[in-house]
């Protein structure tokens, strides 16, 4: 599993209200953007380009590149250093990791590190640089008055995204293919501590305080909770599909989970861990950044080659039209407001501060402005846009493997921009999207059985007919074991799951069979060439199972 991983394309009907209503700005950068970081100052951005080997630089004033810096090959994740001054890169097919000046933006060092360098996190003193290695399944540490190696650390499998603790303690690696995060003690540069119980984990976002850890899970579109003090998860939130990096508000209030599959940006409210909404966004979502005063967030979309600039103004900035949805608006001079608009129609207001206000939304329909009125006067928040209920009235086929990987058709209405699909708890990866019609891949189940379709949209969460899950099918014995290779010799095919038998072939030559029973199936072997180790095969719902050992022998004659 590599956080590299191409998926879908974002569907033509999920595109109308993008960029009007969403972003502030998409900016075309390189090929394959990956990485995003900004300066102290939020004046810049860097992003790392990988196909282009390249790193752009962003004036986010005005939303413009102004400088393509050439790097190794590769370029894939950044890390800005605490005074701004340089932007470390890791340079994953070179190996390496590059050094830019800010000031000139130029590369003034190349450290040689190890293969596959991914993740890199700066120390809060500046004096040191983190690098986890992909491929090496380690994890480099760079001096960064001498740019040099001092250490290079054991990690587990696929080490993805590495996180520096605030205080600089500890070092947080997502271990990707291990399923594990590696917890390092930056006093002796060893491993301290291992927690297990992941799937997929790319990246840890800790917030501000240092007190808890959101871990991204690509292989079960979850992000983990995880208590710091005691290195224990003690929880998880459900987001998009392969949920890629993390990263948390300057003022600890929200975690954003870039989620590549979906091509959202999830949004988690840190206060109750629970999911606020979702942005949608480019197609390939892979890096996050926040802005200082957390007003704006910063995307790759990997598979578009672009950056989208969000405002935060709304979270979430899309729902149902039937209202109800709890809206958090950020800005500043909100206080002691006395009306909040979506359109004309006013919103109820649960909670007022001077820079955020939480409302439960009026009713509506397509894309509306928010606006907020104080003492002060009347201001524009952004806009809000409200999706029709989705209806879904069809799965097919109905039954499937219970390994997942076979692709489904849900069919009904507005469906349009679905952010996920789920057969029972098992998240399916939207393939593509119309008003009409989902095109998913199955996920897998832990267990075989009947569960529930549901597709989620901003409208809603709509159930749709049931889905069986069939258990692998095994062929145990085969009697008699040899064959004429005129054919119509009656085989006994024993084993377990058989009942949902579809085909029988010998040597791939389909042959007439019936079910006798969950354990038993007659078939009659068709004509073949004579020879040994003849592959009979057995296709049911929950998969195919072979048979190896099966001979073909000529008719005697005289």
């Amino acid at each position: 599993m590599s956080v590299l991983t191409d998926v879908r394309s974002i569907p033509q009907s999920e595109k109308r209200f993008s960029l009007t209503a969403f972003f502030a700005a998409v900016i075309p950068v390189g090929g394959n953007p990956l990485g995003v970081a900004l300066t102290p100052g939020g004046t810049r951005a860097y992003v790392a380009n990988r196909s282009s080997n390249a790193v752009s630089v962003i004036d986010t004033a005005t939303n413009t590149v102004t400088a393509t810096i050439a790097t190794g090959a590769g370029p894939t994740l950044v890390a800005m250093a605490p005074d701004g001054a340089h932007v470390y890169v890791s340079v994953a097919d070179a190996a390496l990791l590059s050094v830019i000046d800010t000031a000139t933006n130029t590369v003034t060092a190349s450290v040689a590190v190890g293969a596959g360098a991914t993740g890199v996190s700066v120390t809060p003193d500046g004096a040191r640089v983190y690098v986890a290695n992909q491929n090496a399944s380690t994890v480099s540490v760079i001096d960064t008055a001498t740019n040099t190696v001092i250490a290079t650390i054991a990690v587990g499998n696929g080490p993805t995204g590495v996180t520096v603790t605030p205080d600089g303690a500890h070092v947080y690696v997502g271990n990707l293919a291990s399923n594990t995060i590696s917890v390092i003690d930056t006093a002796t540069n060893t491993v301290a501590t291992t927690i297990t119980g992941l799937d997929g984990p790319a990246v840890v976002g800790i917030t501000p305080d240092g007190a808890h850890g959101y871990v991204s899970n690509d292989g079960s579109d979850t992000v983990a909770v995880v208590d710091i003090a005691t290195n224990t998860i003690t929880g998880s939130i459900v987001v998009g599909d392969q949920p890629r990096f993390v990263t948390v508000s300057q003022n600890g209030a929200h975690v954003y989970v870039a989620n590549y599959g979906s091509n959202t940006v999830s949004v988690i409210n840190t206060a109750t861990n629970t999911l606020a909404g979702n942005l949608r966004v480019g197609e390939g979502p892979t890096g996050v950044a926040v802005t200082p005063d957390d007003s704006r967030l910063y995307v790759t979309n990997t598979d578009a080659g672009t950056l989208s600039v969000i405002p935060l103004t709304l979270i979430p900035n899309e729902g149902s039209t039937a209202g109800g949805t709890i809206v958090t608006a950020n800005g500043h001079n909100l206080a002691n407001a006395t009306a909040v608009h979506f359109g004309t129609a006013s919103a109820t207001i649960l909670t007022n501060t001077a820079t955020s206000i939480t409302v439960v939304n009026p009713a509506g329909a397509g894309a509306v402005p928010v606006t907020v009125t104080t003492p002060g006067g009347t201001g524009f928040l952004g806009d809000f846009i409200y999706f029709p209920a989705p209806q879904v009235n069809d799965v097919s086929p109905t039954e499937g493997p219970s390994d997942g990987g076979n692709t489904a058709v849900i069919t009904g209405f507005n469906l349009a921009g679905a952010i996920s699909a789920s057969f029972g708890p098992n998240p399916a990866t939207i393939q593509s999207a119309t008003d009409t019609q989902l095109t998913v891949t199955v996920a897998s189940a832990q267990n075989p059985g009947t569960v529930p379709v549901t597709v989620t949209t901003p409208g809603g969460i709509a159930a749709g007919p049931d889905y069986t899950y069939w258990p692998q099918p095994t062929i145990t014995n085969v009697t008699p074991n040899t064959a004429s290779t005129s054919g119509g010799t009656p085989v006994t095919l024993t084993g377990i799951r058989l009942a949902t038998t579809q085909q029988v072939t010998f040597e791939n030559v389909p042959a007439d069979f019936s079910v006798i029973s969950d354990t038993q199936i007659s078939a009659i072997a068709p004509p073949q060439s004579a020879g040994q180790n003849i592959t009979i095969s057995v296709t049911t719902a929950g998969g195919s199972t072979s048979w190896n050992s099966f001979t073909y022998q000529d008719n005697p004659s005289v």
